[in-house]
């Protein structure tokens, strides 16, 4: 899977709703209530994570989960990147 271009990654973000590019990374912070709801995103991200077979970096600091989405393989963002992001989006 070949890395996107810095104009294709610009027009694809622009799509997505709360996410950010850090790097070569798409990032995402998901608020909850609590610990709980926390833990009940990322318990809901695990299946499209490994449906896909594309698993993001996850980080629960109490009521806020951090997800960080990039193709360590390719160095870079993917379409494999947006499509995860889009799925995860549809979780909430």
């Amino acid at each position: 899977m070949a890395r996107l271009g810095a104009e294709e990654i610009e027009e694809r973000l622009s799509r997505l709703d709360g996410w950010s590019r850090q790097g070569e990374a798409l990032v995402r912070e998901q608020r909850s209530t609590d610990f709980l709801g926390s833990v009940e995103f990322v318990n809901r991200i695990a299946p499209v994570a490994e449906d896909m077979g594309h698993h993001p970096d996850l980080a629960i600091s109490w009521d806020t989960v951090t997800v960080t989405i990039t193709t360590h393989s390719e160095g870079g963002l993917t379409d494999k990147d947006f499509t995860l992001a889009e799925r995860i989006d549809a979780l909430s």
